[in-house]
């Protein structure tokens, strides 16, 4: 077990290392300038996409399980998780306030991204043996790579499933499980089978209905935790403007030891910025598109302006919120992760803080175990067909309680080489496919319809 561990650190090592982060950027870059800055240009466009979405859009059709909303909303559920209170917090520990610009800067990028992601979901889905849209990276590869590239949408598709029982399941069940064990004295076992249960009862209803938990959990723990985060921003207004400046600052100058903090350079702030940026929004890994696919929709480009907003309501929002607390309050105290984020928020609202921080991350957490639900069957039905769906989600269920009391120190590493190896897949197709991004984003604001055979891949 030792030597495999080794092996699994030397490929994190590798497969997380500068040149995964580059292409990221790379890829979003690329995509974001093909596209002429649209994405972060109708960022408003998006906004009122998405409340009209609350049901099918007006002239469409239906096609699909779940309403634009509730598809963002279940793509949410996935990405606001323990990235947005733990993540935040270990950039800042290990690449300084600086980290924050750079984690900025990957969301905007992302949502370039996010946005091809969604309209390639959409405009290459299918309808399985159950009569369900499904869609996403495996799909899009096969359905418009051609058949040769199969072996790559497979690939995906096992890596996925895979990586929904680490970063989706086990781990979450495990953050909760020690949250609630340090701030309630909770025991780990209680913790875990009260999660796997009330997930279970939404896991086994499919789509429909994690969706329509995600539509309702979703908006309300993100407002609370925005709401209560805010709150300890007025107490220390005086330092919101320090915090700024260490932000751009120290994005492109180094930071030297301070209190609890060990210092950093420029090029650890862009390293974490952008890593724990990705773990955040997932913008590249090719997970959100396949609630994406699902949505009641037949406009790929309408889809993908929604879906974009997925990357900044987590990062430019959510995250950035953690940060100034931080930043504003404890940030040189020595502390690290989730236990950083409850002390900054404790120190503006004493008593009451460190609860917010462990009912949010509870809350968060549950419901990216119900967004990676979805994906890990997508995924597994793309490799075993319809039949196998029932067998993964009672294992995947199962892995729930097991995530809670065991040490999870080697499933956290394997879930990282598996979510990386989620996303080089993703990303090739992704620059492969972007001349049908950028035609059908054309034809859409030119009014030109698409016919469903058309080939755009030209």
């Amino acid at each position: 077990m030792e030597t495999f561990t080794n092996l699994l650190s030397a490929i994190e090592g590798v497969v997380w290392g500068p040149l995964m982060l580059v292409l990221l950027l790379g890829v979003g870059l690329y995509l974001q300038a093909g596209l002429r800055f649209l994405p972060i240009r109708k960022l408003g466009m998006g906004f009122k996409l998405l409340w009209q979405g609350r049901t099918t859009a007006k002239g469409e059709e239906g096609e699909g399980e779940v309403s634009p909303f509730n598809a963002l909303m279940t793509s949410l559920s996935a990405t606001i998780g323990t990235g947005n209170i733990a993540g935040v917090a270990t950039a800042i520990f290990l690449g300084g306030p600086g980290a924050v610009f750079w984690m900025w800067i990957t969301a905007l990028v992302g949502m370039a991204t996010k946005f091809a992601e969604a309209v390639l979901a959409v405009r290459y889905r299918q309808v399985d043996e159950a009569g369900d849209h499904v869609g996403g990276p495996m799909y899009y590869i096969r359905n418009g790579l051609g058949r040769k590239w199969g072996w790559l949408g497979g690939a995906f598709a096992l890596f996925g499933a895979v990586a929904a029982f680490g970063i989706g399941n086990t781990v979450q069940s495990n953050s909760v499980a020690d949250g609630l064990g340090q701030s309630i004295g909770l025991p780990h076992w209680i913790t875990g089978l009260v999660i796997m249960v009330l997930a279970g009862a939404v896991i086994l209803g499919g789509i429909k209905r994690i969706a329509k938990v995600a539509g309702k959990l979703v908006p309300i723990m993100a407002i609370a935790y925005i709401v209560c985060g805010l709150l300890v921003l007025i107490i220390n207004a005086d330092q919101v403007g320090s915090a700024l400046g260490m932000i751009f600052g120290h994005a492109f100058t180094p930071i030297s030891a301070a209190g609890g903090f060990a210092g950093a350079a420029v090029a650890k702030a862009i390293q974490f910025g952008v890593a724990r940026g990705v773990f955040s929004n997932e913008a590249g890994l090719g997970s959100a598109p396949i609630a994406h696919a699902a949505a009641q929709t037949k406009n790929p480009v309408r889809q993908g302006l929604i879906a974009m907003l997925g990357t900044f309501i987590d990062t430019i929002v959510v995250c950035s919120i953690t940060a100034l607390a931080i930043l504003t309050t404890a940030w040189t105290s020595g502390e690290t992760g989730a236990s950083l984020t409850a002390l900054s928020f404790n120190e503006a609202l004493p008593g009451v803080g460190q609860y917010v921080v462990s009912f949010a991350l509870a809350v968060f957490a549950f419901t990216t175990i119900l967004g990676w639900a979805f994906y890990g069957e997508k995924c597994f039905e793309y490799l075993f067909g319809v039949a196998s769906i029932k067998v993964y989600r009672v294992v995947y269920i199962l892995a729930i309680f097991v995530g809670s009391v065991l040490p999870l120190g080697f499933v956290w590493l394997l879930a990282s080489v598996f979510n990386a190896m989620m996303a080089i897949p993703n990303l090739i197709a992704l620059a492969l496919l972007s001349p049908v991004v950028f035609q059908l984003t054309k034809d859409y604001f030119e009014g030109r319809p698409v016919l469903p055979g058309e080939d755009l891949n030209k």
